[in-house]
């Protein structure tokens, strides 16, 4: 396909995609979630299909030699599929955001004045490697009452046509327009460049990858764009932190699963506890293949730990590899934090409760945590149903993004033949 074919095609898809938009926005709600049943059904009845598409892309991955990173992402197993079920069929139990109102207050000229939570409109999605975020993003951008384009990397593409069909069969089936969700059939870097600068038919981004993705979209987006870059995430052990507790938190928030961005980078240790905890926490890691690079503190405890740089504190390594430094209190956790991390899911273990306030306060991230893994920052895992990434932006929408991150709001206003004096 050559460039001005591309961009007619690109053209064709955001047409269809806005007039799709203006059908999904005043859909019932039974008409949704009859579409996202039938979805999570095509899903489970054609698992063998998803998982041998699936792995006709892990076979070119690994031709290409991609990094064990990226195929963990790529790669289907029955457990995901049935996740993927699941994800669609909770999007169908949550309440539809679209026409809600709030706020709904009497002025003393007599008229009532609120708010009513509307769809975005038509959303573009660009993605790396997951081929679950195709079901993800279509459900949640129809119960939120928008159309979808959504563009996956070039190695999942027999996954996503695969997931596709499935989605586009749920429309069918609720008399919904299939052109609802749209799945970028050309593997062109071109077709994004055209899909982030039709700001005529396309109305919000949301890219989800690899931070030069993310940033290229950033940059050359002509339409708002709900972003993260980096997912540098921190555990924090404080000095009042239950021992056991806290062993726990440390090794599955970064074992648990390593090509996350909710996996925990760095490991923040108050110096009163470093001496005890860092032994069994370091063998831990080793037994596990993860290489420690720390500060000198903790070098001295753990000789066999590789000396931290500077740019280790700033690193997402999405791989098994940890920095560690140690602290004298937790002024300085939160100060190392503010620095180096990238306002994503930041945690605190400690049993005592102010300062456990402090940090829930102090923290200026999306997802800030006491007592529990960083891995649980995720939209399944907060009752969203599933989400469309999460954003580390203040505007519009901030962490998980679910339904309501995908919805706008507008002001209503009933009166009664009252004139403005």
């Amino acid at each position: 396909m050559n460039t001005s074919d591309i961009k007619s095609y690109m053209q064709a898809l955001g047409q269809q995609a806005r007039a799709a938009s203006r059908q999904v926005a005043k859909a019932e709600t039974a008409a949704k979630n009859q579409a996202l049943t039938a979805m999570a059904n095509a899903i489970r009845r054609d698992e063998s299909v998803l998982i041998a598409a699936n792995a006709k892309d892990l076979d070119n991955a690994r031709a290409k030699g991609l990094e064990a990173s990226m195929i963990d992402r790529l790669t289907l197993s029955p457990k995901s599929v049935a996740t993927m079920a699941e994800g669609l069929l909770q999007i169908a139990a949550l309440a539809d955001p679209v026409g809600e109102i709030s706020g709904l207050n009497y002025r003393p000229s007599g008229i009532q004045v609120g708010k009513m939570r509307v769809p975005l409109g038509v959303i573009g999605i660009i993605y790396e490697a997951r081929p679950n975020v195709t079901a993800d993003a279509a459900g949640l951008c129809l119960k939120a009452g928008n159309a979808a384009i959504l563009r996956g990397g070039s190695e999942a593409i027999h996954s996503n046509q695969a997931i596709a069909a499935c989605v586009q069969e749920g429309l069918r089936l609720a008399g919904l327009p299939e052109t609802a969700v749209q799945v970028i059939e050309t593997t062109d870097r071109a077709a994004v460049g055209e899909l982030i600068t039709m700001k005529e038919f396309v109305d919000v981004i949301v890219p989800r990858g690899g931070k030069g993705l993310i940033e290229r979209i950033a940059n050359e987006a002509r339409i708002p764009v709900i972003k993260h870059l980096d997912g540098v995430c921190h555990v924090y052990i404080d000095d009042q932190a239950d021992f056991d507790k806290a062993i726990k938190i440390a090794d599955h928030a970064k074992t648990q699963r390593y090509g996350t961005c909710n996996t925990m980078e760095t490991l923040l240790i108050h110096a009163n506890m470093a001496s005890n905890i860092l032994p069994p926490l370091s063998k831990i890691y080793f037994d596990k293949g993860v290489e420690l690079r720390g500060d000198e503190t903790a070098c001295r405890i753990i000789p066999q730990m590789k000396a931290a740089t500077e740019s280790d504190w700033h690193e997402e390594y999405l791989g098994p590899v940890l920095s560690i430094r140690i602290v004298e209190n937790l002024d300085q956790a939160i100060d190392h934090i503010t620095r180096y991390g990238s306002q994503h899911t930041d945690a605190i273990v400690t049993e005592n409760y102010t300062r456990a306030r402090r940090f829930l306060r102090e923290v200026d991230s999306s997802s800030v945590m006491v007592n529990t893994t960083t891995r649980f920052a995720d939209g399944f895992e907060y009752g969203l149903g599933a989400e469309i990434g999460i954003s580390t932006d203040k505007l519009h929408a901030r962490g998980p993004v679910g339904l309501e991150g995908l919805t706008s709001q507008k002001f209503i206003v009933l009166g009664d033949g009252q004139l403005r004096n």
